[in-house]
């Protein structure tokens, strides 16, 4: 029996289960308003959770390796991930405990009303911001440091081809991949970092300029962005960062690199800060400024800009996120980050080639996993504290 048809008989199953879930309940309940009004997409959805739950438990018991002693890897990176989550689920909770004990007033009451994932988000952020800003000191080599033992295998088991030495393995040159990690987060993030705030910078200010003056200007700029926005922004970056690698290289296309992508960036920020300022120019406190003589700075950064905070960092931590991936993208094309800096979208493309090897040792294939798995892990941190910002900037209650 293929694939295909195992799916098609899983998910009859799962809808048949969802069937006599909601069939069951309403007669053990006797009909009452919450299974007799469920509708039948809910009981499924119900149905394939448990599936899903059932299904991952039973991959979790398998046994690691077949009787022949060859890894499996679906179970192997399976149970990592497990683990991961498990760990993961402990520390924000603890973090969250200590924000509820530790700090000012504000901040423990801040801590009370924080989900979960918003805590486990900003423990993530500050790791990573603590290893960009010290990644000198935490990392055991230099970034770009060489050695003579190349592709050695993470672990640090020299039985498995590892060394204690170099607990995450080596590249295909000899270069300490713990240390690249560390420093990728100041190379990958901090970058992303600047490029956003430069974003921000360049299109708010020019969208909230359009919504104070109007007229020609708001026109001018406008039909600008309109322009820049017809064009789909990875290819558009693509092709500008190639055209100013025939100028500059190094740090000079990585300058290059944070200009253009701030750029193209900003139309997006630029939407949004004039939609915000559209709707609080209007406002009376607005005209009363003005009849008061203020200037056009004032509007903007005194008046204009407090009351546009909100939506504007739930955009900061989306467009990170954009920019972010982005990056990593330039650099796995070999456009991006040049080296001798040590980024995690070139760490993937260059270790892409141990994934083959996950079908008897998962450990070499976990590899490139590790820098992947950064840039998922803070993109996905990035997103909760997002979510719980906007869900606060909204009003609504839990």
């Amino acid at each position: 029996m293929n694939t295909l048809l195992w799916i098609i008989v899983a998910l009859a199953v799962v809808a048949a289960l969802g069937w006599a879930f909601r069939f069951a309940g309403q007669m053990v309940t006797g009909n009452k308003p919450y299974f007799r009004d469920m509708p039948y997409a809910v009981s499924f959805g119900f149905a394939l959770g448990a599936a899903l739950f059932v299904g991952g438990v039973w991959l979790y018991l398998q046994p690691p390796a077949n009787e022949a002693g060859v890894p499996r890897a679906s179970v192997v990176f399976w149970r990592w991930a497990v683990h991961f989550l498990i760990v993961a689920a402990i520390a924000a909770f603890i973090f969250r405990l200590l924000g509820r004990a530790v700090g000012t007033q504000a901040s423990r009451k801040i801590f009370r009303q924080m989900p979960l994932t918003a805590a486990f988000g900003i423990l993530v952020i500050l790791i990573y911001g603590f290893a960009a800003v010290f990644a000198g000191l935490i990392a055991p080599y230099g970034q770009d440091q060489v050695f003579s033992a190349a592709n050695v295998v993470p672990g640090g088991d020299p039985a498995l081809g590892g060394n204690p030495d170099f607990p995450l393995g080596t590249d295909q040159i000899g270069r300490d991949i713990l240390s690249r990690l560390i420093y990728g987060a100041q190379n990958t993030v901090g970058i992303a970092f600047a490029t956003t705030l430069l974003a921000f910078v360049l299109g708010g200010s020019l969208g909230f300029l359009a919504a104070t003056l109007r007229g020609w200007v708001d026109q001018l700029l406008s039909r600008a962005v309109d322009v820049l926005m017809a064009i789909p922004s990875l290819i558009f970056s693509l092709l500008l960062i190639t055209v100013a690698s025939a100028w500059v290289s190094g740090t000079g296309l990585t300058i290059a690199m944070i200009v253009i992508i701030a750029v193209i960036d900003a139309t997006r920020v630029f939407r949004l800060a004039r939609a915000v300022g559209m709707n609080i120019v209007v406002m009376d406190y607005i005209e009363a400024a003005k009849l008061r003589g203020e200037g056009l700075g004032y509007l903007i950064f005194k008046e204009i800009l407090p009351n546009a905070t909100a939506p504007l960092l739930a955009e900061f931590g989306l467009r990170f996120c954009f920019v972010f991936l982005t990056i990593s993208a330039l650099s796995f094309l070999g456009l991006g980050i040049q080296p001798p800096l040590a980024d995690w979208g070139t760490m993937v493309k260059d270790l892409s080639a141990f994934i083959n090897y996950a079908a008897f040792a998962p450990q070499i294939a976990a590899s490139p996993l590790l820098a992947a798995g950064a840039i998922a892990l803070l993109t996905v941190a990035v997103n909760f504290v997002v979510d719980w910002m906007l869900h606060r900037s909204s009003g609504l209650k839990e």
